[in-house]
């Protein structure tokens, strides 16, 4: 199971939607604090839809918090100053992928203190950075392939008709 670690996010909807990606793949969430919001906003909520009670949730006072209680756990810091790109690296089924808040992202000092674990996704030089939500599913999602889609289901079904066997 992947792990998505969200440093001090600030945006609700941000986080409503990569709970809901979580969700849907069986990741776990875990929410290193201050948070930029409460768990209860309409706003987290509407954004993760009826999938956040399904979403396994956890939450950190600090990162020395959240370092204390995962030791040794492979962490995966994405940056858009990290040297290496996501698709460079090989994730393991228990890696945790860290970003961070949408103002700011990772601070750098805990970045230096984990520069082999940090990675970005290319993007243009006058773009300073993805969307926090859309950041998450671009890696989470390679993380998943390079895994094998592993417990994912094979195929879809359509609705009201059938697929030609």
């Amino acid at each position: 199971m992947f792990h998505i670690v969200l440093h001090q996010p600030e945006i609700p909807q941000n986080t409503g939607n990569i709970g809901r990606t979580c969700a849907a793949v069986g990741a776990s969430l875990h929410l290193i604090e201050p948070l930029g919001f409460s768990l209860s906003e309409k706003q987290l909520k509407r954004a993760g839809m009826d999938y956040w009670a399904r979403l396994d949730v956890h939450r950190y006072i600090n990162f020395g918090d959240f370092c204390e209680k995962h030791p040794g756990a492979k962490i995966w810091m994405a940056t858009t100053k990290a040297k290496r790109i996501y698709t460079d690296v090989r994730f393991g089924p228990d890696d945790y992928i860290m970003f961070g808040k949408e103002s700011a992202g990772i601070p750098e000092e805990i970045l230096v203190e984990h520069e082999e674990g940090c990675i970005r996704i290319p993007m243009l030089d006058q773009i300073r950075s993805l969307n926090l939500s859309n950041a998450v599913a671009v890696v989470l999602y390679e993380a998943l392939r390079q895994n094998g889609f592993a417990g994912l289901q094979e195929h879809g079904e359509l609705h009201r008709l059938h697929w030609k066997e």
